[in-house]
């Protein structure tokens, strides 16, 4: 090969390797802000929830519509949580977003 042609290969394909890297590093920064703000919100959503003297949430289930206090795992779920029903997922999704019904 040509080393004109080989030294223009060369520094074509490292400066295309340098911007994949750029991007790389760019995605990971953003998902991992992402994740941060997500917990954050999460976080602050969940300790918004009224709790008993047991620090459990004061929540009313929406499959038995009865009030429970219950302890929530780190995803934001009730320890009732049932991932097979639908107003358990419902129930989950209103707590991580801060509107569940409380008491």
């Amino acid at each position: 090969m040509d080393d004109r042609l080989e030294r223009f290969l060369r520094s074509k394909l490292r400066k295309a390797g340098k911007k994949v890297e750029e991007r790389r590093r760019s995605t990971s920064d953003q998902i991992s802000e992402a994740k941060e703000a997500y917990r954050n919100a999460r976080d602050t959503a969940l300790a918004d929830l009224p709790q008993d003297e047991h620090g459990r949430a004061k929540i009313v289930c929406r499959r038995y519509v009865e009030r429970r206090a219950v302890r929530l795992d780190p995803e934001g779920r009730p320890a009732c949580f049932d991932p097979d029903h639908p107003d358990c997922e419902g129930c989950a999704e209103d707590v991580r977003d801060g509107r569940v019904e409380t008491w």
